[in-house]
């Protein structure tokens, strides 16, 4: 058989294409009894709507925004640069996407940003701070009718619609396991880096980590996190104090970004060999380290799959369809320099 058409489940629930589309797009009131028919033809026919079809049909577009940080970030460089690709991609489909580069670290800087958002967007994904005031943002865009979808880090007491990055307590657990087994026999320091304790992403990642490190491996100490604001050359003065002012370091993990400055640290140590280091996202900056032998292990994320999951899940939104959760998860991908893709 072909594809289903509007036409065949309106033959199918004995109704005509209007009361179908009425039901597709919740427009207007239709009895319960006709609903549940034509909702059971849907899933009998296996009907899937062509949402550009619909669109085209509309003489409209959707438009979507996505607030990405700004500065030195390798990965949310590459974030930016996905999203980018994909408001190319997604022209031929009516689909319109902005980007927004802000300082995701300043609270009144970022919810400022989320306020000049209009009301001509259906949805807008935000690499967020979980902060009140960011929160309220949120809140305020959902209220004005705008989807949105918190993008990397979350704010889950927010009325968000939806999260799209990797579990970051599982992602900071698989370093602590990786960063035990790598130290095996060894005891000694372990320093961790966080570019801030206001994104919910390193707050995860680090709860897990001293969860796994606590409970699994006792003769190592892990140190008060220092914060780097995701900043390379503040991450490699924070690496380059903890392995000066800590002789038995023997284990160094970045929570976030800025890993160049890391791997600064370590290359200029004379401790460096010693250390196991650990670190976020696959970059051209980390990609050599890891080559090298600078940096152990890398935990990634699919940048363009966070973006193209996101627009997909705006989309949903916007059409009014389900999501398909097996589609839009994260996976947490654990690169050594002998997988490298």
């Amino acid at each position: 058989m072909g594809k289903a058409t509007i036409e065949d489940v309106a033959r199918q629930a004995g109704v005509s294409v209007a009361t179908v589309d009425r039901v597709l797009n919740a427009r207007a009131a239709v009895r319960p009894t006709t609903v549940q028919r034509v909702q059971s033809a849907i899933r009998q026919l296996n009907y899937q709507p062509d949402r550009l079809a619909a669109r085209l049909a509309r003489a409209r577009e959707y438009r979507f925004c996505f607030v990405v940080p700004e500065g030195s970030n390798s990965f949310m460089a590459s974030l930016a640069e996905e999203v980018r690709a994909a408001a190319t991609r997604m022209l031929q489909e009516r689909v319109a996407i902005d980007l927004v580069l802000a300082d995701v670290f300043d609270a009144e800087v970022l919810s400022s940003s989320l306020d000049r958002i209009g009301d001509n967007y259906d949805g807008a994904a935000i690499v967020a701070l979980d902060h009140p005031r960011v929160r309220e943002a949120i809140n305020a865009l959902t209220d004005r009718g705008v989807s949105v979808v918190t993008l990397v880090s979350d704010v889950p007491s927010s009325k968000r619609a939806h999260f799209v990055g990797v579990d970051n307590s599982a992602a900071g657990r698989t370093a602590a396991t990786l960063m035990g087994r790598y130290l095996s026999g060894r005891s000694g320091t372990v320093g961790m880096i966080a570019g801030s304790l206001a994104l919910r992403d390193h707050v995860e990642r680090q709860f897990g980590f001293e969860q796994v490190m606590g409970q699994e491996f006792p003769s190592l100490r892990v140190l008060p996190v220092r914060e780097g604001r995701d900043d390379w050359r503040k991450v490699e003065a924070v690496a380059q104090q903890l392995l000066e002012e800590h002789p038995d370091l023997i284990g160094l993990y970045n929570v976030g970004g800025g890993t160049r400055g890391m791997i600064a640290a370590l290359e200029r140590s004379r401790h460096s060999p010693r250390v196991v280091a650990i670190a976020h996202e696959l970059t051209p900056k980390t990609r050599p380290a890891l080559v090298n032998g600078t940096i152990d292990v890398v935990i990634n994320q699919d940048a363009g799959h966070e973006v193209r999951s996101a627009i997909r899940i705006l989309m949903a939104k916007a059409d009014k369809t389900p999501i398909v959760d097996a589609m839009e998860r994260i996976r947490i991908d654990i690169f050594v320099r002998d997988n490298l893709p």
